[in-house]
């Protein structure tokens, strides 16, 4: 009987990045059938032709709304599984993209060992969420717990300050998310308010604090 063929799509707009997890899945994985895209589009484009069973991606990556992107993956192909794979701060981004349909979420600073093991689980239709991860979700279980202050935001807002967080203006996130420049401004707005913060160096100070 053949084996099975594992198909991978890795979506990052680093290209060393992807090359990296490129070769380690064909070390891992016989056989293997490996695409790459470096922003949401080129994903898509992927999507649409070929069939996948894991997605590992990015995301703040440029020209690309993230959460959008997942979401099109769950409803449009739910048998697809997805594994966050990201430098961005677990501790504020992982419950988000979990709840959004994510079933895992790896730092691109784990050990090869981790990535393994977070990418095996995940084929097997299993979470992975890593030990720092399990320690908050506990914390956040305890009477006086402290949350981060990016949980108080909607999941539009959130969406929007994660790409504010990737570097994009209010002219690039309006393309993105089709929305007005003077919407993505009144969401600026309020999402200074409800985070305290005046401008995107005190945003960027205030994410830092929460990076694990």
């Amino acid at each position: 009987m053949d084996k099975k063929i594992i198909q991978f799509l890795l979506i990052d707009d680093h290209e060393i990045v992807r090359t990296g997890i490129n070769l380690l899945l064909s070390k891992i994985y016989h056989p293997v059938v490996i695409h790459e895209a470096a922003d949401g589009d080129s994903a898509t484009a992927l999507l649409k032709k070929n069939y996948y069973d894991l997605v590992l991606m990015d995301i703040q990556m440029p020209n690309t709304d993230t959460f959008g992107l997942l979401e099109y993956i769950t409803i449009k192909f739910p048998n697809i599984k997805v594994l966050i794979f990201s430098m961005s701060a677990e501790r504020i981004f992982a419950k988000r993209f979990l709840k959004a349909g994510a079933k895992g979420f790896v730092s691109k600073d784990a050990s090869l060992e981790e990535v393994k093991i977070a990418i095996g689980l995940v084929l097997g239709n299993r979470r992975y969420i890593s030990e720092q991860l399990q320690d908050q979700l506990a914390d956040e279980l305890a009477p006086a717990a402290s949350k981060s202050p990016f949980d108080e935001l909607n999941p539009k807002e959130f969406e929007i300050v994660t790409l504010f967080l990737a570097g994009e203006q209010i002219a690039t996130v309006s393309k993105t998310l089709h929305l007005k420049s003077s919407t993505v401004g009144l969401y600026k707005n309020k999402i200074f308010g409800k985070l305290g913060v005046k401008n995107f160096l005190e945003l960027q100070a205030l994410y830092d604090q929460y990076h694990f």
